[in-house]
């Protein structure tokens, strides 16, 4: 893989990793490209920049690629920008970005982790501690239970992928709890009573609460499309049943961390489900909610004092996760069209508690369309292979 260096009308450097030296034919396409930019000589570029961590893929270098092959260019595999500045002291973010002191050369994509091999966890208790995995004492004595009935300790991936179930912004396992309310245990779960109005009004639901992403009959549509989409063939109209689908998910915590990006891949979940729904359906129009406490642009104007904010102040989070939101959608050629914001404090006293969203709530949502042949999944049977992808590990 060689590394190519453009200089952009704008004066950021646009690395290209092309599997052969590029054609006088596809350095013009990619000068034109990027902006009437040129194609520097030499395999590095002196200076001080800031750019992409090397682990990384940017969104915006999935798409560059992909247009590079929409235009015949074949054999680039990542595209990244960077952007000089003037000293070690500028701003920039360190969870996705890097400060690249000795220039940019042709290593700044290489990444040499080697894959670690299968760990088996023989204290629980001690590995729980050591990696933050925030298990409760019910939670280990429930793997302690699976340990006796496979007969071996667990692996890291199997305790860490067990951990991610109480992922803080969907906690199915609390949704499915018993509830004891005043030391009567109720007869439903949170989850049961959700689930209960699906069951009891279906009305033209065909798949709700068994994938990513709930699918409702749609009308009959007239379809014109290749004959044989797997090679140039005659196209022709034919009519299919559609199905739209509807999706929502809270994307909490990373929001509150980091606006921009904590919405970015709310919004991006939320396409990701829906294109992932049953075995293929596609995106049309998303939604953003937030709820934060006040953001006091005009000052207090009498309401509560400020308190000092842990991560970004609302107004902060109002701005970048809005930004976000619209920025992966628009990457993925799916539009934010609408959205809602809720504000809220409350304190009765000056001595009472108050009551606030210290840490928003993201709601990302959206609206997309399928088949009905296309919207439900196989059943898994045995002898199938499962792969779980994901965070640090990957198990086969």
């Amino acid at each position: 893989m060689a590394i190519s260096f453009f200089k952009t009308e704008q004066g950021s450097i646009i690395a290209t990793a092309c599997s052969h030296t590029l054609t006088a034919a596809d350095t013009e396409k990619l000068c034109w490209l990027y902006g009437q930019a040129v194609k520097l000589d030499g395999d590095s570029v002196g200076g001080l920049f800031v750019g992409p961590r090397r682990e990384m893929i940017t969104p915006w270098s999935t798409n560059a690629v992909e247009i590079t092959q929409n235009m015949a260019i074949e054999g680039i595999s990542r595209i990244e920008e960077y952007f000089p500045v003037a000293s070690e002291d500028a701003e920039f973010d360190p969870m996705l970005q890097r400060m690249y002191r000795n220039g940019l050369n042709q290593d700044i994509f290489t990444v040499n982790i080697e894959p670690k091999p299968i760990e088996y966890i023989t204290e629980l208790e001690e590995y729980n501690e050591k990696e933050g995995l925030a298990l409760s004492e019910e939670e280990i004595a429930y793997l302690h239970k699976v340990e006796g009935q496979l007969g071996r300790p667990l692996t890291d991936s199997e305790v860490f992928g067990f951990a991610q179930i109480n992922s803080e912004h969907c906690r199915h396992k609390i949704f499915g709890g018993t509830f004891v309310i005043d030391g009567e245990e109720k007869e439903s779960s949170l989850f049961q009573m959700i689930k209960k109005t699906t069951q009891e009004n279906p009305n033209n639901i065909l798949s709700a609460y068994k994938d990513n992403v709930a699918f409702s009959k749609g009308p009959v549509v007239e379809l014109f499309s290749p004959a044989d989409h797997s090679k140039p063939d005659y196209f022709r109209t034919k009519e299919v049943e559609s199905v739209i689908s509807l999706k929502a998910e809270t994307h909490n915590f990373p929001t509150t961390v980091e606006p921009f990006n904590g919405a970015s891949t709310g919004s991006g979940g939320e396409i990701r489900d829906r294109m992932g729904g049953g075995i293929g359906s596609m995106p049309i129009a998303g939604t953003a909610v937030y709820m934060t406490s006040y953001p006091r642009n005009n000052g207090n104007q009498g309401l509560i004092p400020e308190r000092p904010w842990l991560y970004q102040t609302p107004e902060q989070i109002l701005t970048k996760a809005s930004n976000g939101a619209s920025d992966f959608g628009n990457k993925f050629g799916q539009p934010l069209i609408a959205g809602s914001v809720l504000t809220f404090e409350h304190q009765e006293t000056p001595k009472d508690a108050i009551y606030a969203y210290d840490k928003v709530i993201m709601l990302a949502g959206g609206v997309g369309y399928g088949t009905k042949r296309d919207c439900l999944k196989g059943e898994p049977k045995p002898g199938n292979k499962v792969v779980v992808m994901g965070g640090e590990r990957i198990i086969a």
